[in-house]
């Protein structure tokens, strides 16, 4: 299996979209740990042991993958995560009719 194979899996396990932010992995990891924990699984303790060590297995896969990701810092790739807000005032700044309020 690939890097992508492995790292699509793992997406998947953790019920993730195809973007995900570190703290909706983490919400994802915890929600599932919750929900397929052996204590909270008596019923099928065998499943639960398994379940639990996929989704661990998973976590640990993106947590490398995001480890090991080259950030880009440029001025185009940090223009592509500004706030509607900031993407607004760059374009109408204090205009009187578009921009921020008329004093």
């Amino acid at each position: 299996m690939n890097k992508y194979e492995k790292i699509t899996e793992a997406r998947h396990i953790l019920e993730l979209p195809e973007e995900a932010t570190m703290d909706e992995i983490k919400a994802s990891y915890r929600r599932l740990l919750a929900r397929w924990h052996p204590d909270k699984c008596p019923e099928d303790p065998e499943k639960a042991n398994e379940m639990t060590r996929r989704i661990t297995a998973a976590y640990q896969t993106l947590l490398d993958y995001c480890a090991n990701y080259r950030f880009c810092f440029s001025k185009e790739a940090v223009k592509k995560q500004r706030s509607s807000r900031e993407w607004w005032m760059e374009r109408f700044g204090n205009d009187p009719l578009w921009g921020g309020k008329n004093e």
